[in-house]
């Protein structure tokens, strides 16, 4: 591994955070919240449309740049030091990347570009809190979270030589406002169970949504219902392992997610070292005293290594390595650390609203709610590298 950045990957790290400086500071980000759709979209046609960041990773046949995901994930760690609330998660990370892997030549070629270009914004809808069982993040993809044959979740039929899909998916990113969806739905009945991905508008009839309050507000959620809506499958059969292609997709997602928390965490400690070097306590700066150093320094160690991890996490995606949810696992629980230090050695402020030190607080907690939590993470990464499985020895 070169651990040196190149060039192109250099430019795309300083552009994004010179714009992000620019137009997605602490009014702009609190802006974006308050709107419908919980994020800028003047910001995301910048993101997209200038920079192309959806389509970084994606084939420069269907309109992408052709990048490796390393550079995906360090525009990523861009958009987490800035909490930026963007469709770039959902659409780049996520529904992107499946529709890449399990889609026809004719559904890449129609739908990509326009993802690529930020013209078409898309997610992956799973029934909730299945996300990061479906990516494989947390325990095996065996299927069973798309409804296991029983009500609930999301069911698909085929009704007159159409798929139809019936059921309720929450907690999806950006599901309120993604134009096309990309859902999970269990199909076959208790015996031949199966899940399948599926292709819907985000206008579609029968398609009813709503904004969730989550507890990350720069991770916009959304509920989605589905009455009978008509649906077209992902791929070009029925006999696709779709929980295979979504573990191996939940790896890389790892990878960029875990430069994004570093991303994040960084700059929390980077206001709490600005913020300790001003603050005066019995007649000096409260940085100057030895037990908020040794605090800092721990933080500051944490934050590195976790960076490390990520950086070889989004690397090694490109040469067939699985070790991206190790890899989120260190990175979040160092923004977890970050986040909980930068509220308390900012004092009073740091609990109040008025303060961003609480936004990297919840995008801590949020992320884990969502993807984690960090214990399962490191468990599934044990059971995958088969740490503990007893092995027989010949006597």
């Amino acid at each position: 591994m070169d651990p040196s950045f190149t060039a192109e990957q250099d430019e795309i790290r300083r552009t994004l955070r010179e714009l992000l400086h620019e137009r997605s500071g602490p009014h702009d980000l609190r802006a974006a919240l308050d709107t419908p759709a919980g994020h800028d979209p003047a910001l995301w046609t910048a993101l997209a449309g200038q920079l192309g960041l959806p389509g970084l990773a994606l084939p420069e046949e269907y309109g992408g740049v052709g990048c490796p995901v390393t550079d995906l994930a360090l525009a990523c760690e861009e958009t987490g030091r800035a909490l930026t609330p963007s469709p770039l998660l959902a659409t780049g990370v996520l529904a992107a990347p499946a529709l890449l892997a399990l889609g026809t030549d004719a559904q890449r070629r129609t739908l990509l570009p326009r993802l690529a270009s930020g013209a078409l914004t898309a997610t992956l809808a799973v029934p909730a809190p299945a996300l990061s069982t479906a990516l494989a993040l947390t325990r095996g993809n065996d299927g069973d979270w798309a409804g296991g044959g029983r009500a609930g979740g999301v069911q698909a039929r085929r009704v007159g030589g159409e798929w139809r899909l019936y059921g309720e998916a929450a907690q999806v990113l950006d599901g309120h406002s993604a134009g096309l969806l990309l859902v999970a739905a269990h199909t076959g009945g208790f015996v031949r169970s199966r899940i399948l991905l599926f292709l819907v508008r985000g206008d579609a009839e029968g398609v009813v949504r709503a904004r969730q309050t989550a507890l990350d507000a720069t991770r916009p959620q959304g509920r989605i219902q589905l009455r009978d809506v008509a649906a077209d499958l992902l791929g070009d059969g029925e006999d696709q392992d779709v929980p295979a292609a979504l573990a191996r997709l939940g790896d890389s997602a790892a990878a960029v997610l875990a430069c994004e928390a570093v991303g994040a965490a960084d700059r929390a400690l980077e206001r709490t070292v600005e913020y300790v070097g001003q603050r005066e306590q019995f007649g000096r700066v409260i940085g100057s005293f030895q037990a908020v150093q040794h605090r800092l320094a721990d933080v500051y160690v944490q934050v590195q290594a976790a960076r490390s991890a990520a950086y070889y996490a989004a690397w090694a995606t490109g040469r067939g390595e699985r070790v991206g949810g190790l890899a989120l696992a260190q990175a979040l629980q160092a923004l977890r650390t970050a986040a909980g230090e930068a509220v308390q050695l900012h004092g009073g402020i740091g609990f109040t609203w008025e303060h961003d030190a609480h936004l990297y607080f919840k995008r801590a907690a949020g992320d884990e709610l969502v993807f984690g939590p960090v214990h399962r993470l490191r468990a599934r990464a044990a059971e995958s590298a088969r740490l503990f499985e007893r092995k027989e020895v010949a006597v």
